[in-house]
């Protein structure tokens, strides 16, 4: 079934209207009179719909069913990766949202080689966040994941130490793997938190664990920066029955 995202405030009772670029995607594939489709609210909400007049400038649509999203994990992963260079998040936003991420948060470290300014925080924001609502609609998610900035290491930190189980990864460790780490306790909410393309300092890694962050090895392989946050997120994702 075709599935489209909208706006929560634009969620109606029993009727409503795709436009804009919803309404050009739906010319595209023909929709017609009596057609059923999705609509999502991006937040977990989402309505089975049929399509009853379509125009030019816009789908009209009559609401037959409302329900809660069936694809979301029950776990809530939270991404936290520190700034790589290229467009390397970008890839890290499109499968992780495919993958099930609550969230996708970047920011800087002492090595990061990419610190994007101000202004360009700005475009590059919203690109990311398109990009992210383009991974959920192909993969059929009832939630867009929101992709956050965040100005500090510190402040990464102490978001990031929030969650039932909040996990670093740091190349240097040998002692702790990632099943142990799960393993420790039962969580609901899970941070994963990993560098960039130099790695994390000593420094940065003994002030993650003294804001309660549990320091983790993914193995005795050194994994690139865009592969390392999508392999752990695998293996919540299995851990906590999603797979």
């Amino acid at each position: 079934m075709t599935r489209f995202f909208i706006k929560p405030e634009d969620m109606q009772p029993d009727f409503f209207v795709l436009t804009g670029e919803n309404a050009k995607h739906a010319k595209v594939l023909r929709l017609k009179p009596g057609e059923e489709v999705l609509v999502c609210d991006g937040q977990g909400k989402e309505c089975i719909c049929t399509v009853s007049d379509v125009s030019p400038e816009q789908i009209s649509l009559v609401v037959k069913k409302r329900q809660e999203s069936e694809t979301e994990a029950l776990v809530k992963a939270s991404v936290y990766m520190a700034f790589p260079k290229a467009d390397k998040l970008e890839h890290v936003i499109q499968k992780a949202t495919e993958l099930g991420a609550y969230e996708i948060i970047a920011f800087p470290t002492s090595r990061c080689v990419s610190r994007p300014d101000e202004k360009s925080l700005v475009k590059k924001l919203e690109r990311w966040q398109k990009i992210a609502a383009s991974a959920a609609e192909q993969s059929g998610r009832g939630r867009v994941p929101q992709v956050l900035v965040l100005p500090s290491y510190k402040a990464a930190l102490d978001r990031a130490s929030q969650a039932d189980l909040a996990l670093l990864f740091y190349e240097n460790e040998q002692s702790t793997t990632l099943k142990m780490a799960l393993q420790s306790s039962p969580y609901k909410s899970v941070s994963i938190l990993t560098g960039p393309e130099g790695g994390l300092e000593a420094s940065e890694v003994s002030q993650a664990a003294a804001a309660g962050l549990k320091v983790c090895t993914l193995g005795k392989r050194i994994l690139r920066c865009e592969t390392a946050p999508l392999c752990a997120l695998s293996a919540i994702m299995y851990d906590s029955g999603e797979f």
